[in-house]
């Protein structure tokens, strides 16, 4: 146990993020760099080393939470590292990303603020980082086994560097110019500085792990190309079917899924793009859904010098405590206020889009609105509260319905789906075509950074068992497991 009194003596503290005025004029990490570091062993010194650690229940990839929360307290921070990745490919992302399910789970939670156990994770990573603990990790001794990896998200690069660390040869096909998926080109450079993917590549390529940008599966390699070269194939290809909003005036112009307005923003910061295409300068922007990809898109609008912020969601606003109906150790609906939102804008819930008006040009300028509520399960109109706010940019983020069928790949793999639309697979992650194995949002729809991790991991231990009889790989989570909700 780190320190025995610590919950009792030592309350919760947070990272310091940078004054608002400072860093809405940048695109920076909001977080003061260093600033974790003077608090963060007293910070993990407030774990209690729990008989049962819930947290484990409440992280999908089993982290080894109390462990190393008792090395961060001693300022161990080589063996912090290891432990954390004994678990964790990719720390530095789901400790920046993740909603940090594990922390609701906490057992000081029940009484108290929980740990910061997302916050210690950072720390440790960043430390190991910058103390040169984090090395590749090449194969003794190759299989002789060729895996083909669909899709550079979190899911893919958990798989890939599983199987290249297992000994066989993998190479990653990535549809865009850059290896991360969303990571990349989805999670806006505030939230996540984008030089932390490129040292994991650098650290999977250095290991053996291959890459192949712009080259979609299905269009450019058929199917059958790509099964008759390897030995197996894993497919990561996520949820990147945006949900549309079929409302009269859908089709002006200025109105964009997310995922159309997002990661033009993140190729001005690459350097290939002066000015993004779609821009928020000047104008006043709509955000419709509630979610972490709709706080990406407000974050982004007040960087880009937004006139104004305006975020819409259809369902009640949750409630500031844990509800009755949600209770300790699942995760619960919460109010929150992200780093987006503290820079400002109006969120308004229980709210539906009816329609949009545009000018005699075809753009977008404002957008109908009507207050609606829940009545005997059904969503209802309330009469008479009808609104018309401005809207010269309007994003669409409202999630996920599947994986990308329009190339061409679920159709020449001959893949089975899912009653949700998404890939079919067994308990090894395996499809109904041999040798072809899924991961991450292809096969269970919409989640959470840290399932895709281990979605990859688990997908990686079914390969490899495919391809040598056996396989020492972990393998956390089974396809159906779900995350602990009540």
């Amino acid at each position: 146990m780190a320190d025995p009194k610590g919950f009792l003596t030592t309350g919760r503290e947070v990272a310091t993020s940078r004054p608002v005025e400072e860093r809405v004029k940048d695109w920076n990490e909001v977080y003061v760099p260093g600033s974790l570091l003077p608090i963060i062993s007293k910070q993990a010194g407030r774990c209690m080393d729990c008989g049962i650690p819930f947290c484990h229940n409440g992280c999908p990839l089993g982290n080894l939470i109390p462990e190393w929360n008792d090395y961060a307290y001693r300022e161990d921070w080589t063996a912090a590292s290891e432990r954390l990745h004994a678990t964790n490919n990719f720390p530095e992302f789901t400790g920046r990303l993740c909603p940090a399910p594990c922390e609701a789970a906490c057992v000081l939670g029940i009484n108290q603020p929980a740990v910061t156990i997302k916050n210690v994770e950072v720390s440790i990573i960043d430390k190991a980082w910058n103390s040169g603990d984090v090395t590749p990790q090449p194969p003794e001794r190759l299989s002789g086994k060729t895996v083909a990896v669909i899709g550079s998200g979190p899911a893919g690069l958990a798989a890939a560097q599983q199987l290249t660390r297992a000994g066989h040869t993998v190479v990653v096909y990535e549809r865009a110019d850059r290896i991360g998926g969303l990571l990349r080109y989805g999670i806006p450079e505030f939230k996540m500085e984008k030089a932390h993917i490129n040292r994991r590549i650098e650290q999977m390529r250095a290991e053996g792990t291959k890459f192949r940008t712009e080259t979609e599966i299905g269009r450019d390699i058929t199917a059958a190309t790509l099964r008759k070269r390897y030995d197996a194939v894993v497919i990561a290809a996520g949820a990147t079917v945006s949900r549309d909003l079929p409302v009269p005036g859908r089709d002006l112009n200025g109105v964009h899924f997310a995922m159309e307005y997002l990661p033009l923003a993140n190729k001005v910061r690459e350097g290939d793009l002066t000015v993004s295409p779609i821009s928020a300068e000047g104008k006043h922007v709509v955000v419709i859904g509630g979610g972490d990809t709709g706080a990406d898109c407000v974050g982004t609008a007040h960087r880009q010098g937004a006139a104004s912020v305006t975020q819409l969601e259809i369902m009640p606003r949750p409630g500031d405590e844990r509800a009755a109906h949600q209770p300790w150790p699942t995760f619960p609906m919460l109010y929150k206020v992200t780093s987006a939102h503290e820079e400002g804008g109006e969120r308004l819930y229980s709210v539906s889009t009816t329609h949009f008006e545009g000018d005699e040009d075809g753009n977008v300028q404002s957008l109908h609105l009507i207050e609606v509520e829940f009545k005997d399960g059904k969503l209802e109109q309330k009469p008479g509260t009808e609104r018309v706010i401005p809207a010269q940019l309007v994003t669409l983020a409202m999630g996920f319905t599947g994986t990308d069928q329009s190339n061409g790949l679920v159709e020449q793999f001959g893949l089975e789906l899912d009653q949700r639309g998404n890939i079919a697979r067994d308990a090894d992650f395996a499809t109904n075509v041999p040798g072809v194995y899924v991961a991450g949002d292809a096969g269970r729809g919409q989640s959470l950074i840290v399932w895709a991790i281990a979605e990859g991991r688990s997908a990686a231990a079914g390969v490899d068992r495919h391809l040598t009889g056996a396989s020492d790989l972990p393998a956390p989570i089974r396809p159906t497991d779900r995350a602990l909700m009540a």
